[in-house]
C-alpha cells in the first residue's frame, strides 16, 4: 500500500499534536523496542518514534529497519522524530481518497 500526497498531508495533520510514543536510545533498535512499536501501531495506527542517534545515517537506517520489520508506511521525518502509519483491523483512521 502506498500513500497519496493527500493522504500523507492528512496523516501529518493528524499526527501534529502527538508526542513520541517510543523512544530509541543508547541500546538501539532491539526486540523489546520492536514489540512496543508493534503494540503501539496495533492500538493507535499512527505513531511518532524518536530516535536518539548522533548521525543522520544511523537514524535513517533505524527508521528503514522499523518500517521494514513492522510493515508500516513512513509518513514524515523531522529531525530525530519520525511518524509511521499502519492500518489495524478495526480502522480508527479513515484516509481520504
Amino acid at each position: 500500500m502506498n500513500l497519496s500526497n493527500k493522504q500523507k498531508q492528512y496523516l501529518k495533520s493528524e499526527a501534529h499534536h502527538l508526542k513520541p510514543i517510543v523512544m530509541i536510545g543508547a541500546n538501539g533498535f532491539t526486540e523489546g523496542v520492536l514489540a512496543e512499536i508493534e503494540n503501539a501501531l496495533n492500538f493507535h495506527e499512527l505513531i511518532k518514534v524518536k530516535v536518539s542517534a548522533e548521525d543522520r545515517e544511523t537514524k535513517k537506517l533505524i527508521c528503514e529497519a522499523i518500517i521494514r520489520e513492522t510493515k508500516a508506511l513512513a509518513v514524515q521525518q523531522v529531525g530525530s522524530i519520525f511518524t509511521i502509519y499502519r492500518p489495524s483491523e478495526d480502522k480508527k483512521i479513515t484516509l481520504p481518497k
